[in-house]
């Protein structure tokens, strides 16, 4: 296809030719939105999108779902870097739930500064391997605030069943009065 020339008439033969190369650049697709969205940017673009974010921790072992959560929840985190609320938004980023407990929190009162933290992660109904772990806890540790320290105790979901079993066997009883003596 050619294209209208906005060159001169005395213009050279090549650049003629790299004006027509240049407006046929034009036509080119660019999906920019869907590349800055964490739901519709393609998976090997992904990385890209995270360090543009500035996701300070990335991990191709990570599920496609937990690498497009953690983009998603990026910004939120960073605004919250140093509260209880951001160590939550990264723990709900890796799936996972917590119970988090703060020294004012505890009876009695722990040491300034310290919390308890009770976490939950299983990928795809599994319990997290040890290494996925490691990788949750240092997010924790750059998402808490400075000055405090943390225990760390991992909980485990389970799901079980409750049945009713009875059996009925004869049995005969009797019974008894007893009366206590009156009082004189």
């Amino acid at each position: 296809m050619t294209y209208p020339t906005l060159l001169p008439p005395g213009s050279t033969a090549l650049e003629k030719a790299l004006e027509q190369v240049a407006a046929g650049l034009l036509e080119i697709p660019t999906p920019v939105r869907s590349v800055w969205s964490p739901d519709d940017c393609p998976i090997e673009l992904l990385p890209w999108l995270a360090w543009g974010l500035s996701l300070d921790n990335w991990s191709t072992s990570w599920p496609e779902g937990i690498k497009r959560e953690r983009v998603r929840q990026a910004i939120s985190i960073a605004r919250r870097k140093g509260t209880a609320e951001s160590v939550r938004a990264v723990i709900a980023s890796f799936g996972g739930s917590v119970a988090i407990r703060e020294w004012w929190q505890s009876e009695p009162k722990g040491a300034p500064h310290t919390f308890d933290l009770v976490l939950n992660l299983d990928q795809a109904g599994a319990p997290a391997s040890a290494a996925f772990v490691d990788q949750v806890i240092a997010e924790v540790s750059r998402a808490k605030p400075v000055r405090s320290t943390f225990t760390f105790t991992q909980g485990i979901n389970t799901q079980a069943g409750v049945g009713l079993v009875a059996a009925v066997r004869p049995t005969i009883f009797a019974r008894l009065s007893c009366t206590a003596p009156a009082a004189t």
